[in-house]
């Protein structure tokens, strides 16, 4: 019986096919998403404003709703296009139905509601304010993310013209 060995470390491939590596793929900007994701989460009850009255737990809940349908519907919709980074996959498709008719990017309105309804809960300010430059960075991302689009697929312009990017019909 013969032992199989790798092949010399010459002959490995260092990444995946056409898909470039960590960053060449927006890696950077997937761990400065993850960074501000981590500093609502911890903000929001180390930045505690109090007592929460009823009206702002509402508010909370209803931004947790709409946030969490954004959500799960635009994931559900992309199914295999769906990745981390920025970068579109190999392969993948320009997705056009389902919420990515009302936003471009309905993942990133997710994560921008979620965590102002995580600060609402919390009735912390701080933690409104990381929520709002997180926004801001997501904004950001979705233009690097829009320029390779429009390299992949020729028909982007157009859907980016009748589509908004995050807020339906507004922006």
């Amino acid at each position: 019986m013969s032992e199989r060995r790798p092949p010399p470390q010459s002959e490995r491939p260092t990444q995946a096919p056409g898909n470039g590596g960590f960053l060449a793929r927006g890696g950077g900007w997937v761990l400065a998403q993850s960074f501000t994701m981590l500093l609502v989460l911890a903000a929001g009850p180390l930045a505690s404003g109090g007592q929460r009255p009823p009206w702002l737990a509402a508010v909370a809940a209803m931004l947790f709703l709409l946030g969490a349908g954004f959500g799960i519907s635009g994931a559900w919709v992309l199914g295999r296009n769906r990745t981390i980074f920025p970068k579109p996959n190999e392969g993948s498709q320009l997705i056009r139905h389902g919420v990515y008719r009302l936003v471009r990017h309905p993942l990133y309105t997710s994560l921008t509601l979620l965590s102002l309804a995580w600060a609402a809960w919390w009735a912390s300010g701080v933690t409104v304010v990381i929520a709002l430059a997180q926004a801001i960075l997501l904004d950001f991302k979705s233009r690097r993310e829009e320029a390779w689009l429009r390299e992949r697929f020729p028909d982007y312009a157009d859907y980016a013209r009748c589509v908004r990017r995050f807020v339906p019909w507004l922006y």
